[in-house]
């Protein structure tokens, strides 16, 4: 229930997961991920092929989980949508990481990401 209730999910509980829209699909999958009650839960390319306003409701929904102490390892191309998310960062280049560092260094990082990423 509390899933249920963090996630939003009350109004879609009775329609089957195939009938949802796309984005309420990843909400859902995440629901089912948390229902397992993880240590780590692991977010792959979450906010891929979603409309900004649903990568937005997932922002908030990652700032909460990690508020209630979930650790979240979340691997995604979109960096406008991880960095604001991210305790710390892991730049990979051709399956290397080529690249460490702290939230806290993200501005002083800025001209290598901008190297490395394009952004």
């Amino acid at each position: 229930e509390a899933v249920i209730e963090l996630l939003e999910l009350e109004p879609h509980r009775h329609t089957p997961a195939g009938l949802l829209p796309y984005g309420l699909q990843k909400r859902l999958e995440l629901g089912r991920a948390l229902a397992m009650e993880p240590h780590l839960l692991l977010l792959d390319e979450i906010s891929e092929g979603l409309a900004p306003v649903i990568v937005n409701k997932l922002a908030e929904m990652i700032r909460t989980l990690k508020a209630k102490g979930y650790t979240i390892v979340m691997v995604e191309q979109n960096f406008r949508f991880a960095a604001p998310l991210a305790d710390r960062f892991y730049v990979m280049e051709h399956g290397a990481i080529v690249e460490s560092f702290a939230a806290s260094e993200l501005r002083a990082k800025e001209a290598t990401l901008h190297e490395l990423l394009g952004v």
